[in-house]
């Protein structure tokens, strides 16, 4: 008897019971996403690095160039065109590709980068600040593990503080499977229009921000669109994964007492946003690919056409990294890929490693004896299968009397 597609998301679980059941399955794995649409899944760590090797020649992340897109095996009104159809550099490939990058990579440099670090940690002491004498529990997602990455993000490219929660707001409908085609389109077109706005106002009255530098840099006559589209990406990528990625991290660390003894008394915070990307990466699948040809992925067939995602979350594949499942900042992190690899992997990688180890040292060097009010394994989960983490993370920040 053949085993059922197994749907992503599947109803009645989270993305990570759903990813469980897929990697039992094997490497390459076809499954059914949202709206029926066929699709494959790259779950080992092999069968995501011969993927993402095919970026650009076996694979188009051009939605131009995945026939079922347009021949209406794929209808229309599907949710997530919003994000297969927006016209930004993660669904270009070669030359487009390099030319959207380049203007940004100019503006986003490792010295800008660096400089940032006393701007974040006093993001992060002020968040601290704000619940540091609460003696009862204390909810970390809406007091530090959201707010922080949002505004380190938005105070990068120059967004005031009164039209972060509006961002917030946009990005969370996007990122959910159980928005409709209607809610997804309206947060998108809104969420556009407030940067359409906001870049002319860039234009109008530059400042000492990354906007302000990405409009500089743009010696390629980039157009209007091209820029809001490539600051639409960068600031819902900036702030989403990494809110994640802090919760996970918290949640390991206070699993694991001994893991986070380690990483406080030889300062190994480096280690620790590492591990939390390799024991629970914050993305789970990765943008749509649409295979060019015929091609064997992990020796699996794959036809030309298929619609191809990997899961971020391949730190866990036993055939690559002994104990996969043991917390232990001592693994061995080499050819990490959480962040992708090849002409894609990501370019908020430096400032999504620096935040999350200043935000990890911050709260726990704060709070030594910080630990979960409640089992890790009853945290609910968010809604989403692009990025998944929970929803809540109650926390004692002092020994219970």
């Amino acid at each position: 008897m053949t085993d059922s597609v197994i749907q992503l998301p599947t109803a009645g679980e989270t993305v990570l019971e759903t990813y469980e059941r897929i990697a039992r399955r094997g490497p390459l794995v076809p499954v059914e996403l949202t709206g029926g649409v066929a699709a494959w899944t790259a779950m080992s760590y092999q069968a995501v690095s011969e993927v993402l090797a095919g970026d650009g020649t076996v694979f188009s992340k051009n939605a131009q160039k995945c026939p079922a897109l347009h021949d209406g095996t794929i209808p229309a009104d599907w949710p997530m065109r919003a994000f297969t159809d927006i016209d930004h550099m993660l669904n270009k490939d070669g030359e487009d590709h390099r030319r959207l990058r380049k203007t940004i990579s100019a503006a986003f440099t490792p010295a800008r980068v660096a400089a940032l670090e006393s701007q974040i940690r006093r993001i992060a002491a002020e968040l601290i600040d704000g619940f540091a004498d609460e003696q009862g529990e204390v909810d970390l997602i809406p007091r530090f593990t959201l707010p922080f990455p949002v505004r380190v993000i938005c105070e990068l490219y120059g967004v005031r503080d009164a039209d972060q929660s509006r961002l917030r707001d946009w990005a969370a409908i996007l990122m959910s499977h159980t928005s409709t085609a209607e809610q997804m389109q309206a947060a998108m077109g809104e969420m556009l229009a407030f940067l359409g706005d906001f870049l002319e106002a860039k234009r109008r009255e530059p400042g000492d921000d990354l906007t302000s530098a990405m409009l500089a840099a743009n010696t390629d006559n980039l157009t209007t669109d091209d820029m809001v589209n490539m600051l639409w990406l960068v600031i819902m990528a900036g702030h989403e994964t990494t809110v994640h990625l802090l919760a996970n991290a918290i949640t390991a660390l206070s699993d694991n007492p001994e893991q986070l003894d380690k990483a406080l008394t030889q300062d190994r915070w480096a280690d620790v946003v590492e591990e939390a990307l390799r024991y629970r990466s914050p993305v789970y699948s990765a943008n749509l690919r649409y295979a060019q040809r015929d091609v064997t992925i992990a020796g699996v067939d794959l036809p030309k056409g298929a619609i191809v995602i990997w899961n971020g979350n391949v730190g866990r594949d036993p055939e690559r990294y002994p104990e996969a499942d043991v917390f232990d900042i001592d693994h061995d992190h080499r050819g990490q890929l959480a962040f992708g690899r090849g002409p894609h992997v990501c370019l908020g990688a430096p400032l999504a490693r620096l935040e999350a180890r200043i935000a990890l040292s911050a709260l726990f060097n704060r709070f030594p004896l910080l630990r979960l009010a409640q089992d890790s394994a009853l945290l609910a989960i968010s809604p989403q299968i692009m990025t998944a983490g929970p929803l809540a993370l109650p926390v004692r920040l002092y020994p219970a009397d």
